[in-house]
């Protein structure tokens, strides 16, 4: 019984790694983070959402979450880290802070990590 734990143990540990792919762990951080996914009030690719309309003393006012698609990583950096009304409070590490940018932006990091044709002189 010993040797099989050991055996499961060390199978677990050397593929560990492949247990999901980046792409998969991007998307389920963005969509749940800590409880409430980015996706509810940003939109499914960061667009920006309209989240609820209300009334305050009569007046119409929106409550929305603004496009994040496009903010230069140290803003969206930033962002994270602020305390915006409404935003909520997630502690994210620097590492899913990196990983939740790269959700955002995953198409355009394939693109530029795929090889390119070499040039004709």
């Amino acid at each position: 019984m010993r040797g099989v734990f050991l055996l499961f143990l060390t199978f677990s540990l050397s593929y560990g790694e492949s247990f999901i792919t980046k792409e998969e762990y991007a998307a389920g951080l963005y969509h749940n983070p800590r409880g409430v996914g980015c996706h509810l009030c940003h939109g499914e690719a960061g667009e920006g959402k309209m989240v609820a309309q209300y009334r305050d003393n009569g007046e119409k006012k929106v409550f929305a979450g603004p496009a994040i698609r496009k903010l230069s990583f140290k803003d969206f950096y930033e962002k994270l880290n602020d305390r915006i009304l409404g935003m909520p409070r997630y502690y994210l590490t620097d590492t899913e802070i990196q990983t939740l940018y790269y959700y955002l932006h995953r198409e355009e990091f394939k693109r530029a990590a795929a090889p390119q044709p070499p040039k004709t002189k």
